[in-house]
């Protein structure tokens, strides 16, 4: 899918107006009719050259004191239990980059794609993730309602993403 150039510099003025990637698709939907992933908007944007303005206030890395505290896996006590079944299914996580936890599917069951598991990223919020045929990564399910993850979070889930792929002998 690919945009006029009137509707790349119309895009390239809200980015810099500071609209965020979830307005713009919404906006390329609503004014261009077009239909766009958050994932095809992200790379549009990149393939623009464009950045984005953060509108987020930056954390203080320095104060470990506001960090939240790291959420402990449950023990897994009998081999035949849920949970162990669970890591069974699945190659299991990859190291976290930035906080970010991506684990692979050890079976596709979703038409149409490659690839799928789920990511977990650092503010809690879970989420299944999959990549179609055409090798576009996208979310079919996030456990709180309207979520995007912080440009960070973004970032670091496309690198877990293109490393655990990689692992698989995909990327």
């Amino acid at each position: 899918m690919s945009l006029s150039p009137e509707q790349t510099a119309e895009v390239a003025n809200w980015v810099r107006d500071g609209a965020t990637l979830s307005d713009v698709q919404k906006r390329i939907d609503a004014d261009f009719k077009i239909s766009m992933t958050y994932m095809d908007v992200r790379f549009l944007v990149d393939d623009l050259d464009l950045t984005l303005i953060d509108q987020a206030p930056k954390a203080d890395a320095s104060d470990v004191t506001k960090a939240p505290p790291p959420k402990p896996k449950p023990p897994v006590d009998d081999a035949s239990s849920p949970a162990a079944a669970a890591e069974d299914a699945s190659e299991g996580e990859t190291p976290a980059v930035g906080g970010v936890t991506i684990d692979v599917d050890a079976a596709v069951l979703i038409p149409g794609a490659i690839a799928s598991g789920s990511v977990t990223f650092s503010d809690g919020v879970t989420g299944k993730w999959m990549v179609d045929n055409q090798g576009r990564p996208g979310f079919t399910e996030v456990s709180q309602e309207d979520y995007r993850p912080s440009p960070e979070d973004g970032e670091a889930f496309m690198q877990e993403l293109s490393t655990a792929l990689r692992d698989k002998g995909m990327g």
